[in-house]
C-alpha cells in the first residue's frame, strides 16, 4: 500500500489542484512512483462523445508529467461548476463514499504516493440527500493526514484559522499550511504568513509564486508529509 497525503483548501479556487501538480512533479523528479486522486470534481467540459474530461487530472497531468490515467484519478465527474453534492442533485450520479473508498484503493495499491485532493474546503459536502458524506468522512476512512492550501492575499488569516480550528476540532490531523499566490516583499503576504503560524500554531511549509514551475520545499521533508 501507498503513503498517502491529502491537500484540502480554505476555499474554492484558492489552489489545491496546482499545489498537488507541483507536489507530484517533484516526487517523480525524485524517481517515485506517484499518483492522484479526487473524489468528486465538478465544472468540467465534454468530449465530442459527450463523456466528461476532468479538468483538474488533466492539468495535474500537464504540469507534473505524470502518466497515470485519467480513468484513475476520479471517479465521479460533473459537468455543472458547483460543489458535488448539488451537481448531483442537478446531473445524477451521486457519489457513493464505497466506490470513492474501493477506487482509492485501487490507486493506493498501484503507487507507491498518492496525492489525494478535496473538493473546495473541508467542509465542502460530497453527498447531501438522503445519505450525507463529506470530505471528511473518506479523510477518516482512510486516517489521511493532510495539508491546507490557503491564498497568501486578504482575508486569509479568518480562512486559515477557522479551517485549521475546524480540522482540530473534527480529529483530522494538519501537518501545515502550503500560502499559494505568495509575493515575497509583500507587506500584507508576509504579514499574513507570521499571524497564520501564530494563530494556529501550524507553519508555512512552502509559498507557491504565480507561474513556479517548481515547489520550493525540500524533497525529504516533502517525502515526510505521506503516510
Amino acid at each position: 500500500m501507498s503513503k498517502n497525503l491529502f491537500l484540502t483548501g480554505t476555499g474554492t479556487d484558492v489552489g489545491k489542484t496546482y499545489v498537488s501538480a507541483l507536489m507530484i512533479k517533484k516526487m517523480r523528479e525524485n524517481k517515485k512512483k506517484t499518483a492522484y486522486y479526487k473524489a468528486a470534481m465538478s465544472g468540467n467540459d465534454r468530449r465530442p462523445d459527450g463523456s466528461l474530461i476532468p479538468g483538474d487530472a488533466q492539468f495535474v497531468k500537464f504540469i507534473s508529467g505524470l502518466e497515470q490515467p485519467l480513468e484513475e484519478m476520479c471517479p465521479y465527474l460533473y459537468e455543472a461548476a458547483v460543489s458535488p453534492h448539488l451537481a448531483a442533485q442537478m446531473e445524477g450520479n451521486p457519489v457513493e463514499l464505497e466506490r470513492v473508498l474501493e477506487c482509492f484503493d485501487d490507486v493506493c495499491n498501484r503507487y507507491d504516493y498518492v496525492t489525494a485532493e478535496g473538493s473546495g474546503g473541508i467542509l465542502c459536502p460530497l453527498r447531501f440527500d438522503r445519505c450525507k458524506i463529506r470530505l471528511e468522512d473518506f479523510i477518516k476512512a482512510r486516517n489521511l493526514s493532510c495539508l491546507m492550501v490557503a491564498d497568501a492575499g486578504l482575508g486569509t488569516i479568518n480562512s486559515v484559522v477557522l479551517t485549521a480550528e475546524y480540522m482540530r476540532a473534527h480529529g483530522i490531523p494538519v501537518k501545515g499550511i502550503i500560502f499559494n499566490r505568495y509575493q515575497q516583499g509583500n507587506t500584507l503576504h508576509e504579514d499574513n504568513l507570521l499571524m497564520c503560524e501564530s494563530l494556529t500554531g501550524l507553519k508555512v511549509l512552502a509559498c507557491v509564486r504565480d507561474g513556479d514551475t517548481d515547489l520550493e520545499i525540500p524533497f525529504e521533508l516533502l517525502e515526510s508529509l505521506y503516510e
